[in-house]
């Protein structure tokens, strides 16, 4: 009896050991093959066209970066062709470019980041909660780190089909994506974890309306967009438009509507490639970088707090003001940037490492992952390092390479103690 108890002993600290070895593997990439099978451009690029061949992608733009400057662009499409100017939708990407205007509220003394939001407004507040609703700040909010608990998510609403208002959206976004409740309110005490919310940058977006007297996007446009020569960008798409918007697909191949959105800071931002990589270069460090367009609209000092860590999972820094932070650097700075996603499928993606100049911007309709897929992998190409995102992507070989040890742990332990049975 002694002799079986200490051989189950025996076999659950070897699963425990080789399942702790196979998480640190993985999260030091040590099981992860690289993209590209070259240390070139030239490889990385013939690497995306094998992973596009796979799989069905609509519209496609692309641009990498090398010591702060243009390497290589690269377009796809199913359909219109696209373009360096062509305007894509970007969900989720749009929180990191509005929480740059809202910096530039707090540069000019408009805003406090760590004053109550209630501060600054009227229209509407926050619903009375068992919490601290004064400790929701500007900071906690750029950061998810301010108690909202909506979980946003947002689906849109349909060309022709009335748009919310802020204050409808904050108080039941009716275009809340399934699974959110689409209130927004405190659910959790302030400042004490990380909770991603979507209705947050909601409340920024009408906070920013009551501090500047504008409309977001007016704001947005004489605050940001003009300045840095953004001159593609919007959060309010007009028809009229002379600019070519990029086509929306769904999954199968298929043309998909266009959805409109009352949280235009959160996910509504339609912007192109040539005025993404403005926006990149404007937080690319070093001497040779500081005119770069963009300095002129934040001091750099205001670029670099945004990447300092604010938001935490398991104790690892994942996100600053705005900003996703997605791996250390060799010198402790973070290689940043923001991923969108949303359906009908849009999915975009940036890698930037502020202290070599080195990213990659990604627009993509009609797959829910590969921009931010291939936009991991350059990271794991560049560096070696597993990022924020590419992690998840990779738990499924963690959890099958730790069941495929779990069994031979096991077979060989049965084989073990039949042979010594038989022995004795």
């Amino acid at each position: 009896m002694k002799k079986k108890l200490l051989y189950i002993l025996v076999t659950a600290l070897l699963m425990i050991l080789w399942a702790v070895v196979v998480f640190l593997a993985t999260v030091n990439g040590l099981l992860h093959k690289r993209i590209a099978k070259q240390n070139t451009s030239q490889s990385f690029v013939e690497a995306i066209d094998r992973e596009m061949n796979k799989q069905f992608v609509g519209n496609f733009a692309m641009a990498t970066f090398k010591n702060g400057n243009l390497e290589y662009e690269k377009f796809h499409s199913a359909g219109k062709p696209v373009n360096r100017n062509t305007v894509f939708q970007v969900a989720s990407l749009s929180k990191w470019i509005s929480a740059f205007g809202i910096m530039k509220l707090v540069e000019d003394g408009k805003l406090d980041l760590d004053a109550p939001v209630s501060k600054y407004l009227t229209r509407w507040q926050l619903p009375p909660s068992e919490f601290n609703n004064e400790a929701v700040t500007v900071r906690r909010l750029l950061s998810h780190t301010a108690g909202l608990t909506d979980g946003l998510g947002y689906s849109g609403f349909e060309t022709g089909t009335p748009v919310q208002s802020i204050e409808q959206s904050l108080t039941k976004a009716s275009d809340a994506d399934e699974g959110s409740s689409g209130a927004v309110y405190v659910g959790i005490e302030p400042g004490h974890e990380f909770k991603y919310s979507g209705g947050g940058y909601t409340l920024l977006q009408l906070l920013v309306e009551e501090v500047s007297g504008q409309s977001f996007a007016s704001f947005m446009k004489e605050a940001i967009f003009d300045p840095l020569g953004m001159i593609h960008s919007t959060y309010v798409w007009d028809d009229r438009s002379t600019y070519l918007l990029a086509e929306f697909y769904n999954s199968d191949g298929t043309k998909s509507k266009h959805y409109r959105y009352a949280a235009l800071a959160a996910t509504s931002l339609y912007t192109s490639l040539s005025d993404l990589e403005l926006f990149f270069q404007a937080h690319v460090e070093g001497k040779k970088n500081k005119k770069l367009i963009g300095r002129s609209v934040l001091r750099p000092a205001t670029i670099r707090m945004m990447r300092e860590p604010h938001g935490q999972v398991m104790g690892i820094d994942i996100w600053g003001l705005g900003t996703v932070l997605y791996a250390t650097t060799d010198s402790n700075d973070f290689i940043i940037g923001h991923d969108g996603k949303s359906t009908p499928p849009i999915n975009t993606a940036i890698r930037l490492n502020p202290e070599t100049g080195d990213g990659i911007i990604i627009l993509e309709t009609g797959n829910p992952i590969i921009a931010t897929k291939l936009a991991s992998e350059w990271v794991f190409w560049k560096t070696g390092k597993v990022d924020t995102f590419l992690f998840p992507m990779l738990t499924s070989g963690l959890i099958r390479t730790i069941g495929i040890g779990w069994f031979l742990i096991i077979v060989i332990t049965i084989i073990i103690m039949v042979v010594r049975v038989r022995k004795a």
